[in-house]
């Protein structure tokens, strides 16, 4: 009799070890599931290039961003000293004219002119010089600059340095 009561006691044990251990497996999977689904619905983090340089160390966020305001006297003002205080005239020089960094102001753009290419060039940097200052500007600072740059008056001469010798 003593001996069916421990084997009953050992049975129940058993299944008791066995529910727990299923418990916990249907938890951990819940767990990991449900940190899947949160990681496949946040929001990707920012696009890392080897070739490019995040200003101040701050990657920008990734995403569709595209966010010009309208273009105003206003806002090419604030762009203006926005440009000045970032010191984007170290590189792009006075009025955005052209020194170690390319001119901004004469029409002429590497990576595309539109508003929303310009904009990505500022937020998300470009190999080989441009710092992405999207995680320092955001995407209004940015917008700042854009408007300020569309708005700089066009030269009637575009000077350009040929590598071809005339005879």
């Amino acid at each position: 009799m003593v001996m069916l009561r421990c084997k009953s006691v050992a049975l129940i044990g058993v299944l008791i070890a066995t529910q727990l251990t299923a418990a916990c497996v249907r938890h951990q999977n819940a767990a990991t599931s449900a940190s899947e689904n949160a990681s496949a619905n946040a929001v990707p983090p920012a696009v890392r290039y080897e070739d490019r340089i995040w200003a101040g160390g701050v990657p920008p966020p990734s995403g569709g961003l595209y966010s010009v305001q309208a273009n105003s006297a206003q806002n090419a003002q604030d762009g203006e000293a926005l440009f000045n205080s970032m010191n984007c005239d170290g590189c792009h020089g006075s009025g955005a004219s052209g020194s170690v960094g390319p001119n901004l102001a004469d029409g002429r753009w590497r990576y595309g002119g539109r508003d929303e290419e310009i904009f990505n060039s500022i937020f998300y940097g470009r190999p080989k010089g441009m710092p992405a200052f999207g995680g320092l500007l955001g995407q209004g600072g940015a917008s700042l600059l854009v408007g300020y740059l569309k708005s700089l008056p066009k030269p009637d001469t575009v000077p350009t340095e040929s590598s071809i010798e005339s005879p």
